[in-house]
């Protein structure tokens, strides 16, 4: 979406998780160019100190923009506070009109306050614990469940989430697309199902998906 073709690029702090991947495939959507630096979680990266200087949370994404909004660089960190911010400096895939904002803006934060944390809950309960808490990957899976039952609810009758396609559906579907590892039956969400597919076959998204640990 630049004409710009030297235009300094942005740096995404990444590694392969669906929180990553959104913004791989904002910047894919986007057509800007971006540098990838790997954060590599399993040896710690992500407490070294040059990283905590921009993510003080020690949590990829994170982004540097060398062209910020009053012309320094910009750090950002949060999946959701930097779709917010490339949508508003590229003015793509956010609306204008308030009403669509506030549509946009409400399931931009379901998805990081909810399907985000309880997705990385059943992974960790049912994937990486040390221990199988038959309790905890129960909860979490259902709790899975019934998110996944409120954006099929929602996708009746729509191609998106909030109208056309906007940062909703980029921060939603990395989370969403990898059902099978959550315990979920996609075919019992078949309006989520149809908008994966949907979203699955955008170029970009491929493109994005296809960003992978050096």
């Amino acid at each position: 979406m630049l004409d710009d073709a030297e235009e300094e690029p942005i740096t995404l702090y990444f590694s392969t998780t669906p929180n990553g991947f959104k913004i791989a495939i904002m910047l894919e959507e986007l057509g800007v160019p971006y540098d990838v630096k790997f954060v590599d979680l399993g040896k710690g990266e992500q407490f070294d100190q040059d990283f905590l200087a921009i993510s003080p949370n020690n949590k990829i994404p994170a982004i540097v923009d060398p062209d910020g909004p009053d012309g320094n660089a910009i750090a950002i960190f949060e999946s959701g506070a930097i779709l917010l911010y490339l949508a508003r400096k590229f003015g793509a895939f956010y609306p204008s009109n308030e009403r669509a904002k506030a549509d946009v803006d409400q399931w931009l934060f379901w998805q990081v306050g909810g399907l985000g944390p309880m997705v990385g809950q059943r992974n960790h309960f049912a994937n990486s614990a040390p221990e199988k808490i038959p309790y905890a990957i129960d909860r979490y899976t259902k709790e899975v469940e019934r998110l996944f039952g409120v954006m099929n609810k929602r996708l009746e009758g729509r191609p998106y989430l909030a109208g056309a396609y906007s940062i909703a559906d980029i921060a939603s579907f990395p989370a969403a697309r990898i059902w099978k590892t959550l315990g979920q039956d996609i075919t019992k969400f078949p309006n989520v199902e149809r908008w994966l597919n949907d979203i699955g076959a955008r170029p970009a998204v491929s493109k994005g998906l296809a960003v992978k640990k050096p």
